[in-house]
């Protein structure tokens, strides 16, 4: 009998193999780890949102009831010029979150923001279509800042808000 030499292909072909089935691995694990992190960013930017929207709610039920802390920022407009966020100016020129309707914000616990939303009350002169322009009416510039579940995640809002007579 005759013994053929080994030249070792199927070997090699084996290893090729394996490294692409490896490649195509990992490059699925990176894309679900990218899937994972977009969803989580998108998870937060809502969290963000939500707080914001609620600070608004809370700005207008302080204009309402006539306890809204209108700014008294020279800066004109002033939510161009202020630290919304209040870590600059210690929140002198912003309101937080229930400070004035004593509502409460749960903050800092699993999806919940870091920390509470706050706004920045403007009073305007203003008036509305067929007012008479020389009588004194005023509307209310509301801008809000809502954090997200981790620090750096901020979102902003701004409303104009008239108050019914």
């Amino acid at each position: 009998m005759e013994r053929r030499r080994q030249r070792g292909v199927a070997v090699l072909m084996c290893l090729m193999m394996l490294i692409l089935v490896m490649l195509l691995g990992v490059s699925a694990a990176q894309m679900s780890l990218q899937g994972e992190k977009a969803a989580r960013g998108e998870r937060d930017r809502e969290v963000a949102l939500q707080a914001a929207e609620d600070a608004l709610a809370d700005a207008e039920r302080d204009i309402q009831s006539g306890t809204a802390a209108v700014s008294a920022c020279d800066a004109a407009p002033a939510w161009q010029r202020v630290d919304l966020s209040g870590a600059e100016d210690g929140g002198a020129c912003t309101a937080g979150f229930g400070e004035h309707t004593g509502v409460e914000m749960l903050t800092a616990e699993g999806a919940l923001p870091f920390r509470k939303p706050r706004y920045l009350v403007e009073r305007m002169a203003c008036h509305q279509p067929g007012e008479d322009a020389s009588a004194v009416s005023y509307c209310y510039r509301v801008t809000v800042i809502g954090f997200g579940a981790r620090p750096g995640t901020e979102v902003v809002l701004q409303t104009v808000y008239s108050k019914p007579e």
